[in-house]
């Protein structure tokens, strides 16, 4: 599929909206079984009704215009052993939720996986090429331990990287405590969307996305292709 995430289709009475390109196969998958292999990683499409509607065999399906008033959409990842395992409540990726559907965002998806920087590196690329979110926020996994890998799967998925971003959330953190300066957290862009990584603390987490965050929003709109007017930065 060439089309982007989302698209919008009529098709009888109902519109569809277009919300991921490919997904992953299971080894078990009837598709497979059957052929021997599965196009759901290549050209497995999926949509979510918007209107619904009665669909005939044969009806035409026609793409509509995309609405220029879409909100930003987003995603967020905790990284947490003991959260992925049910031993520890993840509080930091609900309260980054919250912040950001206060900010107008669509928080389209969000997960917890352990600390592995394969898992990561899957659901990065599944966000941004997949459901080709505009924003990722992974929290967690930022520090000095042997199992803080966050910044390394970020780089590694990265097209390009956005050195600003951290940097101003290492400053701002630093009037509030040195320990900000331990923070290894990164951020980058594949294709169209932002990753960037947000510590596990969700005092920190708070801290780090409020310095950030409007100034996201800016960025956003011009990777998105959307009209973005820089004369309205004071900052």
């Amino acid at each position: 599929a060439t089309l982007p995430v989302p698209s919008f289709f009529a098709i009888g009475d109902a519109v569809l909206e277009m919300t991921q390109i490919g997904k992953e196969c299971h080894s078990d998958c009837a598709i497979r079984r059957q052929t021997g292999d599965c196009i759901m990683p290549r050209e497995g499409v999926f949509a979510r009704v918007v209107k619904g509607g009665t669909i005939h065999t044969g009806d035409e399906m026609k793409l509509l215009p995309t609405p220029a008033d879409l909100p930003l959409r987003a995603a967020v990842i905790t990284l947490s052993d003991k959260g992925s395992r049910g031993e520890r409540e993840d509080k930091s990726g609900p309260l980054i939720v919250e912040m950001l559907t206060a900010a107008g965002y669509v928080v389209e998806e969000t997960m917890i996986l352990p600390d592995e920087a394969k898992a990561l590196k899957a659901q990065l690329i599944r966000m941004a090429d997949g459901r080709q979110v505009n924003l990722v926020l992974t929290t967690g996994g930022t520090g000095f331990a042997p199992r803080d890998v966050t910044p390394e799967a970020t780089l590694a998925v990265c097209d390009r990287l956005t050195p600003g971003i951290p940097e101003a959330m290492r400053y701002a953190s630093m009037q509030i405590t040195s320990r900000a300066m331990l923070s290894r957290a990164q951020a980058g862009i594949r294709k169209g969307t932002l990753i960037l990584n947000l510590p596990g603390s969700p005092r920190a987490a708070k801290e780090n996305l409020e310095a950030v965050l409007p100034a996201i929003g800016h960025g956003l709109e011009m990777l998105s292709g959307r009209p973005a007017d820089c004369a309205k930065l004071t900052d």
